[in-house]
């Protein structure tokens, strides 16, 4: 098939924080030397109009990205410098900051925050609106951003990445072309950065292709499940609340966060590490059952939901980022692992993660050489940053908890005092699917059923529900985009062994194991997938693979 082919100086994949963050330096620091070199400042050549472009799956910037999070504004402080009078949406200052301790009725308010949920100084933002705002300074920057751009693959030669496949349109479910077929652009870049987020698919092919995860410990994973309420009192926006407890255990990583916004918005959410034991692990459920408590209940008192979500989150920390260079390439964000599971945030990171590779691709410029003996300088640099020297800190954090929560955090406690160490450094890690136990196992009995619960439609909401407030949307004539590589081992070693866990652990109701001539078989709604990649995490076989669907498709998170 003949492909159109777009040519391009440098290429952003994911519209994010670390994508825009790195487009918006480099352009920067490129104008810099253009105005140096033409005033007689600097000798030598200037670099002309490059042209930087960000591409994106969602149907609009910042449709996939989830409304609330605290924000640390060091590194979008550092970002506008050179963008003068230009200040990020935020929503509010951060008021107040606690940590409450939940039985199964009751809620204790800690003395004392913990210093790394302490927020005095930060911002409560919208995601979505942030990455919007970062997407407009880009295009009034020069640089392009276009939404519907799935990349789908990589594309090299020898071991160099020369760019990327965009994905076709107009393909039926049986894999035909339809009569609004559109076949997939080559776009081809001197150099590439990925900042897809968690998991991403061309990370992915690059990790496996080129060992970029060799001597690097596996990524540990949580799943964050939000949803987004208004309420009809008057609420004070900035007020930040962690909760340690109900309703989980203490065999299980997670807790619950409560962000107010303006407009009487509440940002209500739950993490759980996606590394558990138990084969019946349902994070929605375990959300909606938090919500049940009567504290939450309190604050949602008379409130409607207004939207929901779900995202995986990179927590392994320092020795679970893959290598982020190679020749053509440069990885970015969450997709690298730039993330503080300790302090739930990785937005200032990520921005700082793209300047960083903004400034190796300039140097990459300036020298016209873009292999791996010049990037590297990418991770020089962030070796000498203050990011690394956070991540240093918490490098052992997470790793903690997989051997239970109060081991956890006695080993939180030593790595406090010992910048990171603990008793051991560093500590082992194991892949989240590797520790899911089978039913016999886990319960004592082959056939032990998961346990379910009622939902009432104004508290607490049935995942089919809760995707209707996700604004999720596929078309459905085409192919699947979760591949499932063994349909046999998903109806016969999987029922026996773990009991479908995947219709448990995604929170979209996209897995189903439905009667079929008097067998069960699975059957999978794409349609209803959130792109959070708990399956591609998760799955214990490690036979789910998630692609990107046609552009456009998926959640439509409003920015609110």
């Amino acid at each position: 098939m003949e492909r159109e082919q777009l040519e391009v100086d440098v290429l952003f994949v994911g519209a994010g924080p670390a994508s825009l963050g790195g487009a918006l330096h480099l352009s920067r620091l490129v104008g810099k030397h253009n105005e140096a070199v033409k005033s007689g400042q600097h000798s030598g050549q200037g670099l002309g109009d490059l042209t930087l472009l960000v591409i994106e799956k969602s149907r609009g910037i910042g449709s996939h990205a989830l409304s609330g999070a605290v924000v640390d504004p060091r590194a979008f402080d550092e970002l506008l410098e050179g963008f003068d009078g230009e200040t990020p949406p935020y929503d509010s200052p951060v008021e107040d900051d606690a940590l409450y301790i939940l039985s199964k009725n009751k809620s204790f308010r800690s003395a004392i925050t913990p210093p790394p949920l302490r927020n005095h100084g930060y911002y409560v933002a919208s995601l979505g609106r942030l990455v919007k705002w970062m997407a407009e300074l880009s295009e009034k920057n020069g640089i392009d951003v276009y939404p519907e751009f799935p990349a789908v693959e990589l594309l090299f030669e020898g071991d160099s990445v020369i760019g990327v496949r965009i994905g076709d349109k107009g393909v039926d479910k049986d894999g035909n072309p339809k009569l609004n077929f559109e076949p997939g652009i080559d776009v081809l870049a001197k150099v590439t950065v990925l900042g897809e987020g968690p998991r991403g698919t061309l990370t992915l092919q690059a990790e496996r292709r080129l060992n970029l995860n060799e001597g690097r410990h596996p990524q540990i994973y949580s799943i964050g499940v939000k949803e987004i309420w208004q309420v009809p009192r008057d609420i004070q926006p900035g007020l930040v609340y962690h909760t340690l407890g109900f309703p989980l255990g203490t065999q299980e990583f997670g807790g619950g966060f409560i962000y107010t916004m303006n407009n009487n918005l509440i940002d209500l959410g739950y993490v759980v590490g996606l590394d558990s034991e138990n084969p019946c692990l349902d994070a929605h459920h375990l959300f909606q059952e938090f919500k049940t408590h009567p504290f939450i209940r309190e604050i949602l008192e008379g409130g409607k939901v207004l939207s929901y979500g779900a995202k995986i989150i990179p927590e392994g920390g320092y020795y679970s980022m893959p290598r982020f260079y190679a020749n053509g390439l440069l990885i970015v964000g969450d997709s690298a692992g730039f993330l503080n599971a300790q302090r739930l945030k990785g937005i200032h990171l990520a921005i700082k993660s793209g300047m960083l590779a903004a400034e190796t691709i300039f140097e990459a410029l300036l020298k016209g050489d873009y292999s791996a003996a010049t990037l590297k300088s990418y991770q020089d640099r962030f070796e000498k940053s203050w990011a690394k020297g956070e991540l240093w800190r918490v490098r052992n954090f997470r790793q903690a908890f997989q051997r239970g929560f109060w081991s956890g955090m006695f080993h939180t406690g030593l790595q406090f005092l010992t910048n990171g160490r603990g008793l051991k450094d560093p500590l082992s890690t194991m892949p989240g699917h590797a520790r899911m136990k089978k039913l016999k196992d886990y319960f004592g009995k082959p056939d032990a059923e998961c346990e379910t619960m009622p939902f009432d439609g104004r508290l607490t909401f049935d995942k089919l529900t809760d995707v209707y407030f996700s604004n999720t949307a596929h078309e459905e004539d085409q192919p699947c985009h979760l591949k499932i590589l063994d349909f046999d081992i998903c109806h016969n070693r999987c029922t026996r062994e773990y009991g479908n866990p995947c219709q448990h652990f995604c929170p979209a109701h996209v897995y189903e194991m439905v009667e079929q001539d008097n067998k069960a078989r699975l059957q999978v709604n794409f349609s209803n997938c959130v792109h959070c990649k708990t399956c591609d995490v998760m799955d214990p076989y490690q036979i789910i693979v998630w692609t990107p669907p046609e552009g456009g498709g998926g959640p439509d998170y409003k920015n609110m």
